[in-house]
């Protein structure tokens, strides 16, 4: 009886709380190595670098062109285009690759699917000064504004 109840303590307890959100973008980044990648598993691919063609996937997932997609991690389009597909694109693309991959995780994750977190991205919002969220995402600072914005959504907070 008390494995029963320790069972169901655990199967209750929130993986939110341990930073752990719907891995399938960054699971797809890694080569889907592992279904649930740590903190130190992302460090360790962000240092290693992400291959081009992990971009390029990652983009036609979450429905961002190659243009786009260098705008944010503040790399050349002409530079991204000449790289082959096994290329690994450096450390500082490839952690802000990994931001981009956990921000659309938590945006589908809060507003349910895919095609509804496209739409609310590419939307002014009142809440960001009525910019549309994907033009903040060139900072840092514009990924933490959008980020908190879904956790107000997430919380029922007019956003």
């Amino acid at each position: 009886m008390k494995k029963k109840v320790d069972d169901l303590k655990n199967a209750e307890e929130p993986m939110v709380t341990y930073g752990v959100v719907n891995d399938t973008l960054i699971a797809a980044m890694m080569g889907n190595q592992r279904s649930n990648p740590s903190d130190f598993d992302l460090v360790a691919l962000a240092r290693k670098g992400i291959p081009k063609k992990s971009l390029t996937a990652l983009g036609k997932q979450i429905s961002l062109t190659m243009e786009e997609i260098a705008s944010i991690l503040h790399i050349s389009d002409r530079t991204l285009q000449r790289y082959t597909q096994d290329t690994l694109v450096k450390t500082e693309y490839a952690d802000r690759a990994i931001a981009l991959a956990k921000l659309y995780e938590r945006g589908i994750e809060v507003l349910g699917t895919t095609k509804a977190f496209n739409s609310w991205i590419r939307h002014p919002n009142k809440a960001l000064n009525n910019e549309t969220p994907l033009n903040l995402l060139d900072t840092g600072i514009g990924f933490e504004m959008v980020l908190q914005v879904l956790g107000r959504i997430e919380y029922g907070v007019f956003s």
